[in-house]
């Protein structure tokens, strides 16, 4: 009898990803036979500094080295998204406690709308706590320290991205 592979998405704007996402991505990759970090198209997003392949190909760049992460791309409702690829499980980073209000309806709503599939919270590590993709970008804007925010294979193209914008 074939094993039912154990396969997570961890979705996100991930605009861009920071070392709190990366962070996140490592530790599932270790509990998951399979991740899809998924990039949700939103459209309620106003001027992304990347565009959705932009960001699929800065992820794909960081999570190279790990054989059973894969970067995708997906809009509408996750769940649907979710049966398509035979996942069970969603990956949600918390931050901090005001992160889990919002994070626990959505987790109740996806529950009631596919009853097999459940969401399990990873808090980030401490030491990116305060992350967050719009921090990135503010502190990009104005020309500060990028170090230990991001992965270092991707400053560059950021910096470069906010000094255009």
């Amino acid at each position: 009898m074939d094993k039912k592979l154990n396969i997570a998405v961890y979705p996100g704007s991930f605009d861009p990803i920071t070392n709190g996402h990366t962070d996140i991505i490592k530790r599932a990759s270790k509990v998951f036979d399979r991740v899809y970090v998924a990039v949700l198209k939103n459209s309620s997003k106003t001027s992304p500094m990347f565009t959705i392949e932009e960001r699929m190909e800065l992820i794909k760049r960081i999570t190279g080295e790990f054989d059973n992460v894969y970067v995708d791309t997906f809009s509408g409702l996750l769940v649907e998204y979710m049966e398509n690829k035979g996942a069970n499980v969603i990956i949600k980073g918390l931050r901090a406690i005001s992160d889990f209000e919002y994070e626990f309806q959505m987790a109740l709503m996806n529950h009631k709308l596919a009853k097999n599939i459940e969401t399990m919270f990873m808090m980030t590590s401490a030491k990116y706590s305060f992350l967050s993709s719009s921090i990135v970008k503010e502190v990009a804007r104005y020309g500060g320290s990028l170090d230990g925010l991001v992965d270092e294979r991707i400053v560059k193209d950021i910096i470069e991205r906010a000094s255009n914008a």
